[in-house]
């Protein structure tokens, strides 16, 4: 009997240990925008549902690992950081949506591909400390016509003491991160102008 529960407390400590934490890396803050200086043209982004659905799980501390959806997460970072460079952003269902692009008058369309990282060398607690982002845009013109890529990376880091109330705070700081990265990428990308 006694063995029994020990097989039993064993199998119960694998479990815990093997699930993944649910955490939301989405950003806090916006980048700036300032209308003299946006570009005077329509974009939009290409994003799907079973993008927005898709989850990932990554490194936490202790072992364990985070679960997060990172394109749901960070979708109104890259929304907000196209706002602060055009005039007007749209999300569309593909790049042949000619009545979308064709209504919304739109200059360039961004397909985001987005990758995520993170760790902690806690063995005491999950949430990671170190989070990195990377977001890669194939930018195509209302023709369809691939015109350049776009590149930018966030960082972010948090410690226990602060993320205590918000175990996904490091991967909200790299959002943070991204958003702004990505929006100077844009901007100086001279094919977007």
């Amino acid at each position: 009997m006694s063995s029994c529960r020990i097989l039993l407390a064993f199998a119960m400590a694998a479990f815990l240990v093997g699930c993944a934490h649910p955490i939301v890396i989405g950003p806090t803050q916006t980048p700036a925008r300032y209308a003299e200086s946006l570009i005077n043209k329509n974009v939009a982004y290409v994003l799907s549902e079973s993008e927005r659905s898709k989850e990932v799980t990554t490194d936490g501390g202790g072992g364990d690992s985070v679960s997060y959806f990172p394109y749901r997460d960070l979708e109104k970072g890259i929304r907000d950081a196209l706002r602060a460079v055009y005039a007007d952003v749209y999300v569309i269902r593909s790049t042949k949506d000619t009545t979308a692009i064709k209504s919304g008058n739109i200059s360039y369309i961004f397909i985001p591909e987005i990758s995520t990282s993170s760790s902690s060398p806690s063995i005491f607690t999950w949430p990671p400390t170190k989070f990195t982002i990377e977001i890669s845009c194939n930018v195509f013109d209302a023709d369809g016509n691939l015109l350049t890529q776009v590149h930018a990376k966030g960082s972010g880091e948090a410690e226990f003491s602060e993320f205590v109330p918000e175990f996904g705070l490091a991967g909200r700081r790299a959002a943070n991160d991204l958003s702004e990265n990505f929006k100077r990428a844009v901007s100086a990308d001279q094919k977007l102008r």
